[in-house]
């Protein structure tokens, strides 16, 4: 028997396991997130003896007689002054940190009342933020403590809500406090535990399975296989390439480490490994093709029967030939970037359960709750309608939770059993099974007169799409629509190739493809303006697009771009920093190149409140307040009037995946649009009595054109947001700070969009200096502690200014533009510009060699 006193009562277990196991399992203390299960990320923050320390590290036995503090325990007062600092300065996104870096606040706290910046920063090291880029929480933190300091009252928050204020996120207080519900943090009654076997080997083929030992474990369900699925064996996030096998048959060949070849379900989450092991998998083991070289070598064996390429993209604008043979200058130069880990703060999880007399209920945290409903509904061979699908808070997801994980699994183990079942991966299933941001290989010509004026670029990227489909075709077109950068040319000629590999599936990561080839070419643009004899600022500003001017795909460059106003904003900093770097890019909103692209929102009034339906999933960037936002300026009243409700498909309509930069605009303009219907009934003197139980419906609809067509300036997508940034470096090579310059449009709401540009700011800074995914011969070698991940030490000062154009408000939705992928873009080519600056050496690999941020190897 342990005993160890928890919030001021004593909790005992017969059970030695882990704190964070009888927190969350026993006595159902769920604010204390489990995120890696290795004391490497802080999420299980708590204080044990008033010390910080990481739950998952801590057996009982090392406990006995301790006392631990958990998010819960804090007093009223405590919650109270974190959950306005947290909201207050916009240092909430996806949240799943927040209730660690809280705990890790009040051991500072505890021992400095008034801590520096310093202080602030070295108290979270050891606690990994992905979403904020750690600046609003430091602010957080220390407004929490100057309100305990100086015992003040808590201010009462007057922002109106419209657009442009401070106004405090929707669900900010409940993830600061640990009590929103994350799929993990919910237990249904009778709920049974499942997890995949997983192939030994990246190529090889099934030959046998024998689940005999497993079936005899006394905790064990069921083991299912291939034969098990009754409808598609194939899932796919993209309708028209479903090429994922839910598991691999016997006699199939697997194509990466990830593969399912059996899915093990158990009465209790302990013995799951366990019964795991007991599964009898015979294999013929292959040679797998771990890159598009090997992949596309001639007699290499077909990793899917329509062979090796994915796809195949080329973008042509004139003869860009011609006009690089009559430039003054010209640049040619092969760039390689890395395959790269999202790393968001939950991994994966699903709870699925059977609902009605043929339906089945899915609790999910991906990035579209339709298209789960539309994959699920598929494996299991139902209708849709079938499939209910709900979206819990999701902590974090980057794109990475856009296809399947564990959604699919859950569904059919609780499908085939008729009751609740919760698949969750480890932190180590995580990193080996989902999608990754694509390696490319890309060689990049750029040409430019005697003044430094471009002329023609061209381009040849190939990209390492791994074992499956994914996203990877829509990933490699943004890579080459991207590709020329938002400048002027006369000439273009972008061909790309995205190739299948035994490597785990590379798809949607932040900035989706334009961060490969924004780093490419702003480089090249580096040693043009070297060749010319003007400065990287000089030579961005001649050639940047302003309204009326064509980008590279020939669209006309609406009024609402403010490019060069970007570029205007970090002139000073650029020009007077000793050794500096700036990159400006661009990135779309919307899906656009002529696919359905449609925003929905149902407004109800239900009690005499205002309910805002729909399907956007909310991934850290603030979906529901900026749906709010919108209704309150639209409608002017009150925000407390108004209910943003979560995902779901029996509720709110198909808003489309969030992806692309696009809900804030597609979504954003369709609530607008269903607001302005009720607005009409008010104004026409009708009070919400009148119209309750009413319903009021707006869509949008994009109208693009496809990607090869013959138009002189096709719309290739709905808007762009163009951003600019500086880095500077101190003597010794560390990075000195980061200005960036961002044109999002309307800012909905300021604190949160600096909070979601400082986190793509620092996620783009470790792609340049840290990140690493380290593989060998299709084995992911890769943990959690050696990622590279940013902390709050490593990040320098980070000045965010927001830039907009004169003509603002032409556009949709008041205006509004995404920023989520854009965010990430500009900061690794700014920094590979600024260790240009300081020794002139080109580094065209990241993560950049040759800086301070590499470790040092052993001798």
């Amino acid at each position: 028997m342990y005993s160890i006193t928890i919030n001021g009562k004593v909790e005992t277990s017969t059970v030695n396991k882990t704190l964070l196991e009888f927190l969350r399992d026993d006595l159902g203390l769920t604010g204390t997130k489990d995120a890696c299960a290795s004391g490497q990320c802080g999420a299980c923050s708590v204080l044990i003896n008033g010390r910080v320390s990481n739950a998952c590290l801590f057996k009982l036995e090392k406990l006995e007689g301790k006392e631990v503090l958990t998010i819960e325990g804090l007093s009223e007062r405590q919650k109270e002054v974190y959950a306005y600092a947290f909201a207050e300065t916009g240092a909430v996104q996806c949240g799943f940190c927040i209730p660690g870096m809280v705990l890790a606040a009040q051991g500072l706290i505890n021992k400095k009342p008034d801590p520096s910046d310093s202080d602030v920063r070295k108290a979270i090291r050891g606690n990994i933020c992905r979403c904020t880029g750690y600046v609003k929480i430091i602010e957080a933190i220390k407004l929490a403590a100057k309100l305990f300091r100086e015992n003040l009252a808590i201010p009462e928050n007057s922002a109106s809500g419209k657009l442009g204020t401070d106004f405090h996120r929707v669900d900010a207080v409940e993830k600061t406090l640990g009590t929103g519900k994350y799929v993990d943090d919910i237990v249904v009654e009778g709920m049974l535990h499942a997890s995949a076997v997983r192939t030994k080997y990246p190529r090889a083929r099934v030959l046998a399975i024998d689940s005999s030992q497993a079936l005899a474990h006394p905790d064990c369900e069921a083991v299912l296989t291939a034969d098990d699925v009754p409808g598609n064996n194939k899932i796919g996030h993209l309708e028209f390439i479903s090429d994922w096998d839910v598991m691999i048959r016997v006699g199939d060949i697997t194509r990466y480490v990830g593969d399912a070849v059996a899915l093990v379900v158990s009465k209790k989450k302990e013995t799951l490994e366990e019964i795991k092991e007991l599964v009898q998998v015979s294999y013929e083991e292959l040679e797998p093709l771990t890159s598009p070289e090997q992949a596309l070598a001639e007699g290499a064996p077909n990793i899917h029967e329509k062979g090796n390429i994915l796809s195949h993209e080329r973008l042509i604008r004139g003869d860009a030939d011609e006009v690089i043979a009559r430039s003054k200058h010209v640049v040619t130069q092969h760039y390689s970037v890395p395959i790269n880990e999202h790393a968001f703060m939950e991994p994966e999880c699903a709870i699925a359960m059977p609902e009605g007399e043929n339906g089945l209920l899915l609790y999910t945290a991906g990035q579209s709750i339709y298209d789960e409903q539309r994959e699920v509904a598929r494996m299991l061979g139902v209708d849709k309608e079938q499939i209910h699908v709900q979206g819990k808070l999701v902590g974090g997801g980057f794109g990475g939770k856009e296809d399947m994980s564990v959604q699919h699994h859950a569904a059919l183990a609780a499908w085939c059993l008729q009751k609740p079942v919760k698949v969750l991966f480890t932190r180590q299933e995580s990193i080996m099974i989902h999608p990754k941001r694509h390696a490319m290989e890309m060689t990049f010509t750029t040409a430019c007169d005697e003044n430094g004026y471009l002329t023609a670029m061209k381009a040849v990227i190939v990209s390492d799409t791994g074992a499956y489909a994914s996203l990877g075709g829509p990933v490699l077109q943004r890579a080459c629509t991207h590709a020329a950068g938002p400048y002027k040319y006369q000439a273009i000629d972008i061909e790309g190739t995205a190739v299948y590999t035994n490597n785990p599936p590379a798809g949607a990561f932040r900035g989706f493809g334009v961060s490969q080839s924004a780093f490419s070419t702003e480089s090249n643009l580096n040693i043009l303006a070297d060749k010319v004899g003007i400065s990287p600022w000089e030579i961005r500003y001649r050639n940047a697009v302003a309204p009326g001017d064509s980008l590279p795909n020939g669209q006309i460059v609406s009024g609402n771009a403010a490019l060069k106003e970007c570029l205007e904003a970090v002139k000073e900093e650029y020009e007077s920093a000793e050794f500096a770097g700036i990159a400006s890019f661009y990135k779309n909103s919307g899906i656009g190149v002529g696919l359905p692209d449609v925003g929905r929102c149902i407004v109800s009034v239900e009690e005499g409140k205002i309910h805002l339906r729909t399907s956007a999933a909310c991934i850290g960037q603030g979906m529901a307040t900026v749906t709010t936002q919108v209704a309150v300026e639209t409608l002017n009243v009150p925000a407390d009037m108004i209910v943003a409700e979560a995902p779901d498909t029996r509720r709110t309509p198909d808003s489309g995946t969030t992806t692309a930069s696009r809900q804030s605009l597609f979504t954003g303009e369709a609530t607008r649009r269903a607001c302005q219907q009720l607005r009409y009934e008010l104004d026409m003197g009708r009070t919400l009595d009148d119209l309750e139980g009413q319903e009021f419906y707006g869509e949008y609809s994009a109208k693009t054109d496809p990607l090869i067509n013959d138009k002189k300036h096709p719309v290739s997508h709905a808007g762009y947001g163009y951003a600019a940034e500086v880095v500077t470096l101190k003597a010794d090579g560390k990075l000195e700070k980061i200005v960036a310059a961002y044109d999002m449009g309307q800012v909905v709401n300021p604190k949160a969009a600096e909070g979601q540009i400082e986190g793509g700011i620092v996620m783009g800074m470790g792609y340049a200096l840290t990140e690493k995914f380290d593989m060998t011969n299709g084995y992911v070698d890769a943990k959690y502690g050696t990622l590279g991940l940013t902390r709050a030490v490593d990040v320098p000062p980070i000045e965010i200014k927001l830039v907009q154009a004169k003509d603002i408000h032409e556009g949709l939705a008041y205006g509004i533009k995404g920023v989520g992928e854009l965010a990430t873009i500009p900061t690794a080519p700014a920094i590979a510009g600024a260790y240009f600056s300081m020794d002139k050496q080109l580094r065209p690999v990241l993560p950049l060699a040759d800086t301070p941020y590499q470790k040092k190897k052993k001798k």
